[in-house]
């Protein structure tokens, strides 16, 4: 197991440790005070379980080597466990706004409020350094499932800090229409949230190219490495999961060998492995009367 993986994998087991934990806090806090809002919060904690083991899954599956089945790997499993992680985001809020009704329909006292919020926060700060965590890691590594974690659980960080001075306010005034009112406002935070978490996901799905800044560095690294070639054109590039793919046409003399093309190839190839982690690179070589710049054209090698 390469050290990457075995990083990672070992993140996504830790989530699910944490996840629990985080959990039962949270569960703890809502029973020793009744309040809706922690209720809520405890409830998109659920969410985070669920995801977690989603998310260990799908890693272990998108670092499985490419076989006849999928030649070009199984990365985009990543995808799917954060298109699953936004799903139940929205579940979890439509579940929270139910409960929400059924608060205002019979209200119930908030009892021992700042035992129950001091349990709420030691969870919350777990959490926010755990979310730290796993986006800088899933960042570094190129993992989708781990960053949408990251960022979910970083949500729940500032809901969960929303809803604890929202409700040291409705106990200092005694309003105790803030507990469900913060209730909504956490529901509608997480759907936005959720959404957000699906779109990112679909377009990793759909085959989303890299963005204009990696796109000019791949660009630039072609370049310094293209010697002996006449032109390079119609490069794409797209991203799935950690891997990052790219093809482009490249266009030499028609009279250079097979061998001497090849070696053109290598050295492009090995430049943009240097610097790019996990890229697949898949160059097309063709004579020189399908070059699309003009003959005697030396300033760019891209057309």
């Amino acid at each position: 197991m390469s050290t990457s993986k075995r990083r990672v994998t070992t993140l996504a087991l830790w989530t699910i440790f944490i996840a629990f934990a985080v959990l039962g806090l949270k569960a703890v806090a809502w029973m020793m005070t009744g309040s809706v809002a922690l209720y809520s919060d405890a409830l998109e904690s659920t969410v985070n379980v669920i995801a977690a083991f989603a998310a260990f899954w799908a890693i272990r599956v998108s670092h499985k080597p490419a076989d006849d089945d999928h030649p070009f790997g199984h990365h985009k499993a990543e995808y799917f466990s954060a298109v699953l992680e936004g799903v139940l985001i929205v579940l979890a809020a439509l579940l929270i706004i139910a409960e929400v009704w059924r608060s205002w329909q019979a209200p119930v006292p908030i009892e021992q409020p700042w035992q129950g919020l001091a349990v709420n926060g030691v969870a919350s700060l777990i959490n926010a350094a755990w979310a730290f965590t796993l986006i800088r890691a899933g960042r570094a590594e190129k993992s989708p499932a781990l960053v949408a974690d990251g960022k979910h659980i970083m949500t729940d960080v500032v809901t969960s800090v929303g809803v604890i001075i929202g409700l040291v306010g409705a106990v200092l005034t005694g309003w105790q229409i803030l507990d469900p009112l913060l209730a909504v406002l956490v529901a509608l935070n997480i759907l936005w949230q959720g959404w957000h978490v699906i779109g990112s996901s679909m377009n990793g799905l759909m085959d989303r190219a890299v963005d204009i800044h990696e796109h000019v560095r791949i660009r630039d690294i072609i370049s310094a490495n293209c010697k002996g070639a006449m032109e390079v054109h119609d490069l794409k590039t797209r991203i799935a999961g950690r891997a990052t793919f790219i093809e482009f046409h490249m266009v030499v003399d028609a009279d250079m060998t097979v061998g001497e093309s090849h070696v053109i190839c290598d050295r492009i190839e090995d430049a943009l492995r240097a610097e790019i982690p996990s890229v697949r690179v898949t160059i097309h070589v063709e004579p020189d009367d399908e070059a699309k710049l003009p003959k005697g054209t030396t300033a760019v090698p891209f057309a």
